[in-house]
């Protein structure tokens, strides 16, 4: 399975995440899967990466144009990409599950848009939100806010995003998401 995982690319972060990350790149690198990721040696991609990469994942890098010269020692194989706009794109064509840690208004981004992905293309894929100290409280909310509105064409779309506040929710979420 490859597995997108969409994070943070800040440094210093609570050892809470930091460990989240860690737990994440193993489970995928002990299960013998692919990670797929930002490939840029920076936070918690770099965590997550480098984790997977021990763990013996294959790793995945898919990097925009201007953020090849911070392309992740750890890679395996890299896919440039003209903006982070393609990057997503690559991603989502690459990926057979996703995984949203703590992130910026990127993270949200790219969360956003593959649940719209999915939703447009019917792919029985999912996302595992993983809501540290409720980071996404209020983003899954809105999203269900929306999704009731008149404004929604489309119903169910929170379904595809599995939301785990632990370690062992985000790695029980991805064994059910192995299974299907």
């Amino acid at each position: 399975m490859n597995i997108a995982v969409y994070c943070s690319s800040r440094d210093g972060l609570s050892s809470d995440i930091e460990a989240t990350a860690l737990a994440l790149g193993t489970w995928i690198g002990q299960n013998g899967h692919t990670l797929v990721y930002g490939g840029v040696n920076a936070g918690l991609m770099h965590t997550v990466a480098q984790a997977a990469h021990d763990a013996g994942a294959q790793v995945v890098g898919v990097v925009p144009e201007y953020f090849m010269h911070r392309l992740d020692e750890v890679v395996d194989e890299v896919i440039e990409t003209r903006d982070l706009n393609d990057r997503k794109d690559e991603m989502y064509r690459r990926s057979d599950a996703f995984v949203v840690l703590p992130g910026g208004i990127g993270t949200i981004d790219e969360w956003i848009a593959t649940l719209s992905q999915i939703t447009v293309d019917g792919s029985a894929r999912r996302i595992v939100v993983m809501n540290l100290d409720g980071m996404y409280d209020h983003t899954v909310e809105q999203l269900k806010v929306t999704e009731e509105s008149p404004y929604a064409r489309v119903k169910g779309m929170v379904d595809i995003s599995i939301i785990a506040s632990t370690i062992p929710e985000m790695i029980e979420s991805l064994e059910a998401i192995e299974q299907m």
